[in-house]
């Protein structure tokens, strides 16, 4: 009974309300900056320029220059698009780097120089505000050089972050001055400041991606990658390239929902699990029940079969995106579940969808005054990435690498298992987790949602907008339920704390092998409801939603 009366307890916050405008991001320093950008006249691009730099400085966990990700923006219009800013392989990158002589896995895709891909985010930023943004450049960079120079006073929620990766970034010196306060570790009240990244992001404020790819910026990160054995050079900095890509779209009981295409996973995953849901009438059973999870981790668990074999960088491998959610595809998966029984992940493969054709990670969530939206995820991949945070320049690197296959068929740092098309290469773009979503309903914008979380985003956000549509939940009741998670590999069922033993019980009973996880992905979502904006951040954060 404890377990379930946790679960009720957690479910009687309220959303944040508000008429016109709303940010929800994963730290609050950064939820009010975008804030500020929207009292002022900014458009949601706006602040999520803003917003990204800010948490470069204030969630220095996920929050980067040094890292990359995906921008979806819908326009109050209907206009829509996608902006591909995920790290990129060095050019020296080679598909057996991080095997030792006997062929075993190396730490060196998670830890250290040699772990980080290009960085994308200053670029994709900026490819945004060039496109849609209405504010200077400058002014949405300022709020971010203030922040760094002037120091942030650290909270609770961050000094457990930095101590909890105290190990990793122990073993380099800028990470251990900057981070570690010498090695004294950061207390709650202390003061957080960050100069070397200051007067980065000063150069970016004042010379743009330029600066930062073509620049003293890109000089300086080549000469310290030189020194300490990383592999990107000038050449890979000034090559690099943001990618504008055409979104995926699906729909589930009325909803439109658009949402992120290959290299992304989530987008495919989002649509195809949704696919297999409709018409199953699995939510009858209500939710958090032991038939309703059952049958959603069944179907989490041939999805995940099928990124390990069908999902990878589009411009290197064909991505069967048509037949991965093609009706009777889809609906063969339906079928291929027993409502009753667990199906071993030894039983399952990838399928032939071919047959049909024709985790540390931060996501934001704006809505403007216009109506127009934005969800924004990017990543440094773990915890304060590779631990490395580039002298001179403050900012961490990411270890982004370990999104390929480094080995095919055996298990990354999310435990994902991983093929072929996943395999490293020169400029290519790993695969990813992160699903940034926008939902509409009848012609209108209802939905913006998206979560950091490694592997387990794209069940994260699946389930919490699910929780909306299927169980007339508010938004934040929608993200405080408990989640669960299933990737296929390994054959887990991972639970939440706030199920009941009885539900447990009968989940053990249908032959699902149980284990506990602390958080399934962080969720940050806005719902348009009745008029109204609701902002809902994730307790398993400490986040804040913000709006007027």
């Amino acid at each position: 009974m404890a377990a379930l009366a946790c679960a009720v307890a957690v479910w009687a916050r309220e959303p944040v309300r508000s008429k016109k405008a709303m940010v929800v991001a994963q730290e609050p320093h950064a939820a009010e900056v975008g804030l500020e950008v929207l009292r002022n006249g900014g458009n949601a691009i706006d602040a999520a320029v803003a917003v990204g730099f800010a948490l470069a400085v204030t969630l220095p966990s996920a929050g980067n220059l040094g890292g990359g990700g995906f921008l979806l923006v819908r326009f109050a219009d209907g206009r829509t698009n996608f902006i591909d800013f995920r790290e990129r392989a060095p050019i020296a990158a080679k598909r057996d780097m991080y095997l030792d002589a006997s062929g075993n896995l190396t730490k060196d895709s998670t830890v250290g120089w040699r772990a980080a891909g290009i960085p994308g985010t200053v670029r994709g930023l900026e490819l945004a505000h060039s496109k849609y943004g209405s504010k200077p450049w400058a002014e949405l960079v300022e709020p971010s050089v203030k922040l760094a120079r002037e120091g942030i006073t650290v909270s609770y929620a961050l000094s457990r972050s930095i101590r909890g990766s105290a190990s990793l970034m122990g073993q380099f010196a800028e990470s251990k001055r900057i981070f570690l306060n010498g090695g004294k570790h950061l207390e709650m009240d202390d003061r957080l400041v960050q100069s070397e990244l200051a007067s980065t992001l000063a150069r970016i404020a004042k010379g743009g991606a330029k600066e930062f790819y073509e620049g003293e910026t890109a000089r300086i990160l080549a000469e310290e990658m030189k020194k300490h054995g990383g592999l990107i050079t000038r050449r890979d900095l000034k090559d690099y390239r943001a990618i504008e890509r055409t979104p995926i779209t699906g729909r589930y009981k009325g909803h439109e929902i658009i949402t992120a295409p290959p290299p992304s996973s989530g987008g495919l995953g989002l649509l195809q699990m949704c696919g297999v849901l409709e018409g199953s009438g699995y939510e009858k059973a209500g939710a958090g029940s032991a038939a309703a999870i059952h049958f959603l981790a069944e179907a989490m668990r041939r999805y995940y079969a099928d990124r390990s074999e069908h999902l990878a960088d589009p411009g290197f491998f064909k991505v069967p995106v048509r037949g991965l959610l093609d009706p009777r595809y889809v609906s063969g998966v339906r079928q291929s579940i027993d409502p009753d029984r667990a199906t071993p992940s030894s039983e399952i493969k990838a399928g032939k969808p071919g047959d049909y054709e024709s985790a540390d990670t931060t996501h934001f969530s704006i809505v403007d005054a216009q109506g127009n939206a934005v969800a924004l995820t990017y990543t440094i991949n773990g915890g304060y990435g590779n631990g490395v945070t580039v002298p001179r320049l403050g900012f961490l690197l990411n270890n982004e690498m370990d999104d390929f296959a480094a080995k095919p068929g055996f298990p990354n740092m999310f435990g994902l298992v991983q093929g072929e098309g996943n395999a490293i290469a020169p400029r290519k773009t790993p695969l990813s987790s992160m699903t940034p979503t926008i939902v509409t309903k009848d012609g209108k914008l209802y939905m913006v949602i998206g979560a950091p979380g490694g592997s387990r985003i794209i069940t994260g956000v699946t389930q919490v907008l699910l929780n909306v549509i299927d169980h007339g939940m508010n938004m934040q009741d929608a993200i405080d339920a408990p989640r669960f998670h299933h990737q296929w590999q390994p054959d887990k069922l991972s639970l939440e704390r706030g199920f009941s033993p009885d539900t447990v019980a009968l989940l053990e009973k249908r032959g699902h092998q149980i284990d506990s996880i602390r958080a399934v992905a962080v969720v940050e979502s806005i719902l348009i409801d009745g008029g109204w904006l609701q902002g809902a951040t994730d307790g398993r954060g400490a986040g804040k939603a913000a709006g007027y």
